[in-house]
Order: C-alpha cells, then sequence, then structure tokens
C-alpha cells in the first residue's frame, strides 16, 4: 500500500470511528442533571489507540460534538469538541504506542487521566453554563465518573477481544 493509500485508510477510518463514537454517545445514553452518561469514551479511546493522534483527536473531537448536537445540547457542542479531543490526546500519550497491546498497565493509567479530564471538563463547562461551583461539582462528578469507568470497562473488553482475535488470526 503507497502513502496515498494509507492515508485515504486512515482518514477514512478516522471518519467511522468519529460515527461510531456519536452512534455510541448519542444512541445509548442515561440522561443526568445536565448531561448524560454515555459509552462513547470507550470508542474515543480505540481510536487513539488505532490511529495517529491527530486523526483520533478529531474523531473524537467530531464525533462527540455530533452527539451534543443531536441530542440538543446545543451549549455543550463547543466544549465537548475540545474535552473530547483532550482525552484522545491524553490516551494516545499515556497509553503509549498504536497498536498492540492495547491492553496494557499504561493503557489503564490513561484511562484514569482521561476520566479526571472528563469530570473537570464538565465540571467547569457546568459552572460556566449554570453557575454553583461545589453544586456543580456535587451535580456532574457522580455521573462523569460512573460515565468515565463504563467507558474504559467496554473499551478493554473491545481491546482485549481484538488482541486475541489478532492472535488467532492467521498471517499470510
Amino acid at each position: 500500500m503507497n502513502n496515498a493509500q494509507n492515508k485515504q485508510k486512515t482518514l477514512v477510518t478516522a471518519g467511522m470511528l468519529a460515527a461510531v463514537i456519536a452512534l455510541l454517545t448519542f444512541t445509548f445514553h442515561i440522561p443526568t442533571h445536565n448531561g448524560y452518561i454515555h459509552c462513547g469514551d470507550a470508542a474515543i479511546y480505540l481510536a487513539a489507540a488505532i490511529l495517529p493522534t491527530p486523526y483520533a483527536m478529531a474523531a473524537a473531537a467530531i464525533g462527540g460534538a455530533m452527539a451534543d448536537l443531536l441530542a440538543g445540547y446545543t451549549g455543550y457542542v463547543l466544549p465537548t469538541f475540545l474535552i473530547k479531543a483532550m482525552l484522545a490526546l491524553c490516551f494516545a500519550k499515556v497509553g503509549g504506542a498504536k497498536g498492540m497491546p492495547m491492553v496494557s498497565i499504561r493503557k489503564v493509567m490513561a484511562t484514569i487521566g482521561c476520566a479526571v479530564i472528563t469530570i473537570i471538563g464538565y465540571w467547569l463547562t457546568a459552572v460556566i453554563l449554570y453557575g454553583g461551583f461545589g453544586t456543580q461539582f456535587l451535580l456532574t462528578a457522580p455521573g462523569n465518573v460512573i460515565q468515565a469507568t463504563a467507558s474504559a470497562l467496554l473499551y478493554f473488553a473491545i481491546a482485549a477481544a481484538m488482541e486475541r482475535v489478532q492472535k488467532l488470526t492467521p498471517r499470510t
């Protein structure tokens, strides 16, 4: 595969992952006080594990922002765009090299870093949008902890399955 074909394949993969992120975020979500809990971050972690960092950041930002737009959370579109890009950047940098292993201590540490970004990012967003520094933390943090934990567990289940399939797939 030449360089142009490889770049095109990467771009198509990023676009498909942006769509998966939007679908997992928008379709399967549980409304909360001023947002919703979803597992779309699992697809962000997957994008960051397999794509070059700028492509993963774009897929995460676009997919997350589109989900908020579709769900009617227009005040969150720009913050989500920025927060989800930061999640992909954190996962890519802390999680280490692309590809295998997709399950490692570094990837666990990356999901913890992403949880901190999610909790702080959406807490500050809620403070800016609604006010109430302490109140917004109490309203946003529990849902974001659940979301980050569920997304990490889903990512590791998918990653473990992908590693197993790769081990079972004969090389040609």
